[in-house]
This record gives structure tokens, C-alpha cells and sequence, in this order.
């Protein structure tokens, strides 16, 4: 079984429509919902992490696209802007999954977007707004 973390963006028309209903019934797969962000009439925005084996996955990204609901992995919805970052590790105690790390030789912050669940407690602490999030 693989698993992926996906950020699923919705257009107003999708929104009020089962999709993840679809995903599970018709393709077999979990979908594990970290955060979403859905209002009727508006554009809706998902994180999820799909699990499935590839043909699983690959059907269900083919019907998630071809009713016109966008698919980007989940490294692209936390953004570590390390030019901002002065490694001051507000961020780090308060990441519960440890997506956010020190490194004791270099003391440099960095980001696993792997691990991330997009909790926006990184962003919500970040002095210096070296984290962002299009859920802000």
C-alpha cells in the first residue's frame, strides 16, 4: 500500500458534490483528511493522505481530474522560506509530528514536508513569517 499527501482544490461547482465519497466507494481508497478549508459557492482546498496501491491511486487521481478537482502534493502547501529564517526554532517545540527540526551541529531549522499535517502551528508562531501556508 503507498501513501500519499495531496492538497485537492475544488472549483465552486465541485464543492457541494461527493468526490470523497467517490474515492473511497468507487476506488477503493482510505483518505485520511488532515485539513480542509470548504464553503459553498467558494473554492474548496483539502489536504489529505490518499492510501491505496498505484492502480488504486492512479484511477482515483484520474477521476479527481477529470471532474475537474486539482491534485498537488502536499510539499507545496507549506512553504519554508529559509531566506526569512534566522533559525530562531519558535517553530520547532511547537510542530507535533517533528515536520520541523534543528540541526544540533549547524542550529538550522529545516522542514520535512513528508511529515507535515499542515496544522499551521508553525506559521501562527513564526516571528519573522518564514513559514506560510495558503490556508492563512
Amino acid at each position: 500500500m503507498n501513501k500519499n499527501k495531496v492538497v485537492l482544490s475544488f472549483p465552486p461547482s465541485k464543492v457541494e458534490e461527493p468526490i470523497i465519497f467517490h474515492l473511497i466507494r468507487d476506488y477503493d481508497l482510505m483518505v485520511n483528511i488532515l485539513r480542509a478549508s470548504i464553503d459553498p459557492g467558494k473554492q474548496g482546498r483539502i489536504v489529505v493522505e490518499l492510501t491505496g496501491d498505484d492502480k488504486q491511486l492512479s484511477q482515483g487521481y484520474n477521476y479527481l481530474e477529470s471532474n475537474g478537482v486539482g491534485v498537488e502534493p502536499l510539499t507545496e502547501e507549506i512553504q519554508h522560506i529559509e531566506e526569512r529564517c534566522v533559525s530562531c526554532t519558535a517553530c520547532v517545540p511547537v510542530c507535533p509530528t517533528g515536520a520541523l527540526d534543528v540541526n544540533r551541529d549547524t542550529w538550522v531549522v529545516s522542514h520535512d514536508p513528508e511529515r507535515c499535517v499542515v496544522c499551521l502551528s508553525c506559521v501562527d508562531v513564526c516571528p519573522y513569517r518564514a513559514v506560510t501556508s495558503f490556508f492563512q
